[in-house]
């Protein structure tokens, strides 16, 4: 094995090495990053079956993947933190002995990758040079990976040369686990259907990743580097690794404000990251862009300002629902260049799915390559589909997206799927209020019966699937940093999904967040009023903008109400996330939870809004 000149990393060298010597590769590519390698790629991929080519008309330079049917979404319950202590990864991690994990990995990993090419992907999550960025180098045995690591990531030559001859990389090590004996032909989409494991050592700063082609498990730099080591080293070293999208507010004065928020999966995360305001907001001026839609790395700067990267490149957004109805920007942003996943392939050569815009195809190829009709009673789109595409297409890419420094943090948004007891929006009292709301944040999974509220999922900063160490010492690390940050970002919490008694929404959504988004901005910089309730400051009435909707203040208020009895349901199903986490639960927690319910009994048994309480 030889590497190119522009790889001057010894120790590189030797890990590539040795890695082909454990997996036994047919042969080993280094991955430059260009363009002429990535469409070389996609042309094999097209040769071999993995990919479709689309219209060229309709989807310039876009193509369809279909996965195997047992490697459709991240695996849970196959991801490990494998820290030396089994406390250190903390309750909500599955753990292992990490020198006995190592067993098994490199028992599954020798041999894994004969019959197939080894590729090395160099890569930067960040802007190249950036002092928030990272470098990683991952090796796998998939193209399909490759190509989706060129879109997602700063990857190939570049970053090999920001690496230098010493500089520091992450190792991600990554396998379908499909190895081919002579003559043996290949598949599709090859993976290991019975056994998968994604890993992590937060120690040794090391991703391996066994048996899995989709996304969330072999694009090594996003969930596993970006959040879960990224986490570790965030805690060690003074920062933050959010799963958290990143938008700039622009108001008719011309001034920009940066909000960084986090959102569960099912939340309108990535709607809200591209969001479009209402055309009378756009008339007077008034402008949303995004700087990243999924995670954020956030550094103090010099003078204590947290300054913000989005440390990707594109985007890995789930098809369903995506429409121009629910994300104008975001369809905009698949037109051409994107690799779409488990979608519908139309007759023409396009591609559908589920709440796409315009009438259903009357007849498609599903998910699984089978025909589908309207009536065949079954989803044509897999509910996990994805589509890869370049945040470079994105007509609403925020000018400094790319800036090595980040943006300016002024606010942080908390929100789950709530169909009840959570407001449309509130602020926290400080800081430490701040945190407790984003260390509670739930989401209902399902859907219960008429008049009962939904069972709900606790997703503490929406990172309980990507926190690299236990989430009590995570609750405390953010706790740490706000006392040391001069000035630090306004704490809000928002729910969009409350509903009435029928099951209809209460708030209109989408666009008409933009109503919401515009008083958090003028708090975030001390220009707008609120009222003190139970649970926060919240606006009034006459606080938000309502040209251009019907929204009454009854229907306000009915967003807008603390119901004692749910709010105390609330408060005990929060103790059951508080003990599994109790010996490093910060105690501010259970102080802030005990003034909650102190507020919660000191007002009415529905709280409602009074401007003149007298």
């Amino acid at each position: 094995m030889s590497a190119p000149e522009w790889i001057r990393h010894r120790g590189l060298v030797a890990w590539v090495e040795e890695m082909a010597e454990l997996c036994t590769p047919t042969n080993v590519q280094w991955c430059d990053g260009s363009d002429a390698e990535y469409d070389a790629l996609c042309e094999q991929l097209v040769e071999e079956g993995t990919f479709i080519r689309l219209n060229s008309e309709k989807r310039p330079r876009s193509y369809l993947a279909r996965s195997d049917a047992s490697d459709v979404a991240r695996v849970e319950e196959r991801t490990f933190i494998c820290a030396r202590s089994e406390e250190d990864a903390g309750p909500t991690n599955n753990w292992m002995d990490p020198r006995v994990m190592m067993r098994i990995l490199r028992g599954l990993f020798a041999g894994s990758m004969a019959g197939r090419t080894m590729y090395v992907i160099p890569f930067s999550m960040g802007p190249l040079g950036s002092p928030i960025a990272q470098l990683g180098v991952q090796i796998t045995d998939s193209p399909y990976a490759v190509v989706s690591m060129k879109i997602m990531t700063r990857m190939g030559r570049a970053a090999a040369e920001q690496l230098g001859e010493d500089g520091e990389f992450v190792p991600c090590m990554h396998s379908v686990g499909a190895p081919l004996s002579d003559g043996e032909p290949d598949v599709a989409w090859p993976c290991n259907p019975t056994e998968k494991y994604i890993v992590h050592f937060p120690e040794t700063r090391e991703i391996w990743s066994y048996g899995s082609g989709y996304g969330g498990n072999a694009l090594l730099g996003k969930k596993c580097l970006a959040l879960r080591i990224a986490s570790t080293m965030a805690r060690d070293d003074g920062w933050l690794a959010e799963h958290m999208l990143i938008l700039g507010v622009t108001d008719p004065q011309g001034e920009k404000t940066y909000v960084a928020a986090a959102f569960p999966s099912a939340c309108g995360k990535t709607n809200f990251a591209m969001l479009v305001p209402p055309a009378n907001f756009a008339d007077q001026g008034w402008k949303v862009t995004t700087v990243g839609d999924d995670i954020a790395w956030i550094k103090p700067g010099e003078d204590g300002t947290l300054m913000a990267i989005n440390p990707e490149a594109g985007y890995f957004g789930v098809a369903p629902g995506t429409s121009y109805a629910t994300n104008p920007n975001g369809m905009e942003s698949i037109r051409s260049d994107t690799i779409f996943t488990n979608v519908a392939l139309t007759d023409d050569g396009d591609v559908w799915w589920e709440g796409m815009d315009g009438p259903k195809p009357a007849h498609a190829i599903d998910w699984q390559g089978n025909d589908w009709t309207p009536e065949s009673g079954i989803k044509a789109a897999h509910p996990n589909s994805r589509f890869t595409s370049p945040a470079r297409l994105n007509p609403a890419l925020d000018e400094s997206w790319d800036d090595p420094q980040g943006v300016p943090i002024r606010a942080f948004v908390f929100g789950g799927r709530r169909a009840g007891t959570i407001p449309l929006v509130a602020q926290s009292f400080n800081w430490a209020f701040g945190v407790y709301m984003a260390a509670t944040m739930g989401s209902e999974t399902t859907a219960a019966a008429f008049g009962e509220q939904g069972v709900v999922r606790r997703d503490p900063f929406a990172m309980l699937p990507f926190s690299g160490y236990h989430m009590g010492d995570y609750i405390n690390h953010w706790l740490g940093l706000g006392r040391n940050v001069r000035n630090a970002p306004r704490i809000f919490q928002v729910n969009w999904f409350r509903r009435d008694e029928e099951g209809n929404f209460l708030w209109p959504g989408f666009g008409d967040n933009m109503r919401v988004l515009e008083w958090i901005v003028a708090r975030s910089r001390g220009r707008a009023l609120a009222i003190e309730s139970p649970i926060g400051w919240v606006p009034r009435y006459e606080d938000l903008t309502w040209d251009g909707i019907d929204f009454s203040e009854e229907d306000f208020f009915a967003c807008m109400a603390i119901n004692r009895r749910d709010w105390t349901s609330e408060l005990l199903d929060v103790e059951e996330l508080f003990m599994k986490l109790y010996n490093r639960l910060p105690k501010e927690m259970e102080m802030i939870r005990s003034l909650t319910t102190s507020a919660l009994w000191r007002s009415p048994k529905q709280w409602e809004m009074n401007t003149d309480p007298t």
